[in-house]
């Protein structure tokens, strides 16, 4: 049997697709279930608010779902896209646009679900904070799609870049490497800052008088949480663009595609753990308002700390792409 470039392309972007959908559908899907479950609790505790709880996670399940809808726009794109010039590096732009969008909404899709659970059994709680607990929940889940949405922009630039005269090798393992470091690092800060919402959405429930401390803390240790995810995103950028000159080594390709692992793992572990900083500061600022500025101080330290190793990846991933 012969194979042609035009048959490597097709096979890479068929593969690609898979990839982000099949991907992608899990970290929705689990976060709808979670919202869902909570809504169960909540109807049960509170059967009177039923209909407001109802409302409320069909909302915040929709949210959750727009990771799996971006997935679904790039599966779309892979399987239907028409490639006038196939090369082996457009498949493997391709297949790599496949792997950062399918890791890319991992975490938002899970992260959704937070924020929308705990304000459907929030409203059990405090029915007359139920505007209050929906608009945090819509604000604290939009900035969990924040890491997907970057996945999405590095598929698509993966996708519609102009190859130019750049070399198969070694560009072929930076446009891989490119879609693993955003993929991968999305996990993190879409997951952690789920957990920040969510707290959110419980501090309201147990104390609506301090949604204005709670909003601002939580959105502070969000913004602390997407920066391994952005780090990612700088990696995929600079694999992306960067000119490499030929070569028949297949060290140089390696060290490209290590870079790219390197930033996209690195980045798991700081998104989850700044969230987890977040989580704690939020849902003690509700209980105790005045010591909010303390309470905040620490969760910013704590999270500085968290996010050394992620620093300390990007570093490593920068000396494999301009050193090595």
């Amino acid at each position: 049997m012969t194979v042609d470039t035009q048959t490597i392309v097709s096979v890479a972007a068929y593969a690609g697709g898979g990839l982000a959908m099949g991907l992608g559908a899990i970290g929705a899907a689990i976060g709808e279930g979670y919202t869902a479950a909570r809504a169960n609790l909540a109807v049960s505790r509170s059967p009177e608010n039923s209909g407001e709880i109802f409302k409320n996670m069909l909302v915040g399940q929709a949210v959750a779902e727009s990771a799996s809808i971006f997935a679904l726009v790039i599966a779309i794109l892979l399987l239907f896209l028409d490639v006038p010039q196939p090369t082996l590096l457009k498949a493997a732009a391709l297949f790599a646009a496949g792997i950062s969008m399918g890791l890319g909404a991992i975490g938002s899709g899970v992260g959704s679900g937070y924020p929308g659970g705990e304000a459907c059994f929030g409203i059990s709680r405090q029915p007359a904070a139920a505007s209050q607990l929906t608009t945090n929940m819509l604000i604290g889940s939009a900035v969990c799609q924040t890491p997907a949405i970057f996945s999405m922009v590095v598929a698509l630039i993966l996708m519609f870049l102009n190859l130019g005269n750049s070399a198969v090798n070694p560009t072929w393992a930076a446009y891989l490497g490119a879609g693993i470091s955003m993929g991968l690092a999305a996990i993190g800060s879409g997951y952690g800052g789920g957990l920040a919402a969510g707290a959110s959405c419980a501090g309201i429930a147990r104390q609506p008088k301090t949604a204005a401390n709670v909003t601002t803390t939580m959105l502070v240790g969000q913004a602390v949480s997407q920066t391994p995810s952005i780090f990612g995103l700088l990696i995929s950028f600079i694999l992306m663009f960067k000119t490499f000159p030929a070569t028949g080594s297949i060290s140089a390709a390696m060290a490209l595609l290590a870079a790219g692992i390197c930033m996209g793992f690195g980045g798991i572990g700081p998104g989850i753990g700044n969230g987890m900083a977040a989580e704690g500061a939020v849902r003690w600022v509700a209980r105790n308002v005045e010591s909010a500025g303390d309470l905040m101080r620490i969760m910013l330290v704590g999270q500085a700390v968290s996010q050394s190793t992620a620093i300390y990846a990007m570093v490593v991933s920068l000396v494999l792409i301009f050193v090595l």
